[in-house]
């Protein structure tokens, strides 16, 4: 009934305007009506062009001012973080500056260059000089960007496996997250959709005959030693995800049919995270507005004080639950580590008969 009565409402309005724009065509009769701008057409286009200037640049100083405190390009939590932020950073210079620059030859041309009666435009019908001119100088740029960050990406994708990396899999179905630790031997089993059996609880597929797969260990959480290279591999069971974790400046689709992979080292644990103070400030902001509606929360069964964790998200729109597809990421010590690593199950001992 409500969205009935904003749409009868919606349409007054517009029947409104409409008459009030007829009585205005009508209260002009005997005016000009000419369709070519005259001198003061073009002085009024030509102030409002700077006026605008004016306006777009008020606007990304005060963005700048009120909205320039970036923690997510600050918080980074792998040890190649820092890399894909500088190469944020970058970019963005170097789009401002050339927003900046254009934004006001665009504006000062149109307003010095305004048509005034008598005046005739000088025509170019090439220019060398400037051609080379806005053709180097983006070639360049865009040449460095782009070099730079293929040796960025390069740095992360190419894992030391002499390192020693936990390998972890992660895997993706509509609309959860599961994790499999490779176990003692560090070596992932075989693993098929096909060969899913819930009867025996073997949700994943593992291949039940597999030397390899028999110390692997399944989870619904993710628990990581802080300082330690890890490498993930990815599967899908269903449609494309993608497993994005943001303060890990990570993420990789899975792809069915296929296994993607990805390698990081985390640098901060979930607890020191904690302490960070852009983040402390950003959970006090949310309790904040969480007590507000403290009722409607606890309604629901809710916790009503949130509490950072780093979370797997998928980052690919995947079906109508997708919003809700997460998992918990508990970066820790490799004390804390190794004591619950030693508390899970193993495949072999989690199958049901």
């Amino acid at each position: 009934m409500t969205a009935f009565l904003t749409l009868i409402i919606v349409l007054f309005i517009a029947v409104a305007i409409w008459q009030m724009v007829k009585i205005f065509d009508l209260a002009q009769v005997g005016a000009s009506n000419s369709q070519v701008a005259n001198d003061k057409d073009n002085r009024l286009n030509g102030y409002l062009m700077m006026g605008f200037l004016i306006f777009i640049y008020a606007i990304t100083i005060a963005s700048f001012w009120y909205l320039g405190d970036l923690p997510l390009v600050s918080n980074a939590a792998s040890e190649h973080g820092k890399d894909v932020d500088n190469l944020m950073i970058i970019s963005m210079v170097v789009i401002f500056i050339v927003q900046t620059v254009t934004q006001f030859l665009l504006h000062y041309f149109a307003f010095k260059y305004k048509g005034e009666k008598g005046r005739k435009a000088l025509f170019y019908a090439d220019n060398n000089t400037l051609e080379a001119i806005w053709t180097f100088i983006p070639v360049i740029v865009l040449a460095g960007l782009i070099i730079y960050g293929l040796f960025t990406w390069t740095s992360i994708m190419n894992v030391d496996e002499s390192e020693d990396p936990l390998v972890i899999e992660l895997y993706a179905q509509q609309f959860n997250w599961k994790a499999r630790y490779a176990g003692e031997d560090n070596t992932l089993g075989m693993a098929n959709v096909r060969l899913i059996d819930i009867d025996r609880a073997n949700i994943l597929g593992v291949d039940e005959s597999d030397p390899n797969s028999q110390d692997d260990i399944i989870t619904t959480e993710l628990h990581l030693p802080v300082n330690r290279p890890v490498l993930f591999k990815m599967r899908s069971q269903d449609v494309l995800h993608s497993a994005y974790m943001p303060h890990f400046r990570a993420q990789m689709n899975c792809v069915p049919g296929m296994i993607t992979q990805f390698g990081f080292t985390p640098t901060v644990t979930t607890q020191d995270m904690r302490l960070n103070p852009d983040i402390a400030e950003k959970v006090a902001n949310i309790n904040a507005i969480r007590s507000e509606n403290k009722d409607e929360i606890e309604a629901k069964g809710q916790e009503l004080l949130y509490e950072f964790d780093y979370l797997l998200l998928c980052n690919k729109i995947c079906g109508k639950s997708h919003y809700n597809m997460q998992m918990k990421i508990i970066v820790e010590t490799e004390e804390e580590y190794n004591a619950w690593i030693k508390e899970q199950k193993t495949f072999d001992n989690s199958l049901t008969n």
